[in-house]
């Protein structure tokens, strides 16, 4: 008698608001990932998970936003997010936000339990050890402050870079240290939050790589102006694309015509 046959994992792709109106590749390269891992991906019509209005304090609208969340994805056996801090925001941060409803507290756990970034999925749930992918040259990766603290993602994606034929990791100093995005922060303390990415972007070109990586697109976007804007010549890719051999597009801030082949 054969073993009955399981079905493919149902995963729920949580696009995040950046990618889907900045980085769709970054979609595209996560769904890639899944599917490779042998993961039956889908993508609901969704919002965003409230993060902003959540560090804003306004709890009501985060509240509506996460009840669209979570009956969006009701069904998946799993919720991932190309991004640590929008994963840290429906994983850590739902369950404490309904506290005060007690017919939501258990909805808001189940659906926390479920979630998870890109990267540690990958890793962490399914098991993967190696990507089949190429990239030829030196990069250096920069830890996103909600992936490394909420959600414990930093040796998943060396893990995974390692086998990507031809890519060198060259470590910056403090890759752990804040690029100055923070979200609202960026917007709300501009001077402060250009003073820390300053030091980060000259720990990026102090490292020598050409590439700059990261989990999460707020950071990137963040970092890439900055080194543009200094006039430092390195690329910023989310790291999803490149274990996903999906670098047609051009780099993060690059025009079109600038695509690397």
């Amino acid at each position: 008698m054969t073993d009955a046959i399981r079905d493919p994992i149902r995963v729920g792709l949580f696009v995040t608001c950046l990618v889907d109106l900045f980085r769709p590749s970054v979609g595209f390269a996560a769904v890639k990932l899944l599917e490779d891992a042998g993961c039956r991906v889908v993508a609901p019509s969704q919002t965003c998970c409230g993060q902003p209005a959540y560090n804003s304090g306004d709890r009501g609208t985060t509240k509506e936003l996460a009840r669209q969340v979570i009956a969006a994805f009701d069904g998946c056996d799993y919720v991932v997010a190309p991004s640590g801090s929008c994963a840290g925001m429906l994983a850590k941060h739902y369950p404490e936000l309904f506290a005060d409803e007690p017919e939501w507290t258990a909805k808001a756990r189940a659906f926390s339990a479920k979630c998870y970034e890109l990267v540690s999925f990958l890793v962490d749930v399914l098991g993967v050890s190696r990507v089949s992918a190429r990239f030829d040259g030196l990069v250096t990766y920069h830890d996103s402050c909600s992936g490394l603290r909420e959600l414990g993602v930093q040796r998943q994606p060396r893990k995974l870079l390692a086998s990507v034929e031809g890519l060198e990791l060259v470590e910056m100093k403090s890759p752990d240290v804040c690029c100055g995005f923070g979200g609202t922060f960026a917007v709300k303390y501009g001077e402060l939050s250009d003073a820390i990415v300053a030091q980060k972007t000259a720990n990026i070109a102090a490292s020598g790589a050409p590439t700059l990586l990261a989990g999460d697109l707020g950071c990137l976007m963040n970092m890439a102006g900055k080194l543009q804007r200094e006039g430092k010549k390195v690329a910023a890719r989310h790291v999803a694309e490149i274990l996903a051999g999906m670098t047609d597009e051009p780099a993060i801030g690059e025009p079109k015509t600038e695509a690397r082949k």
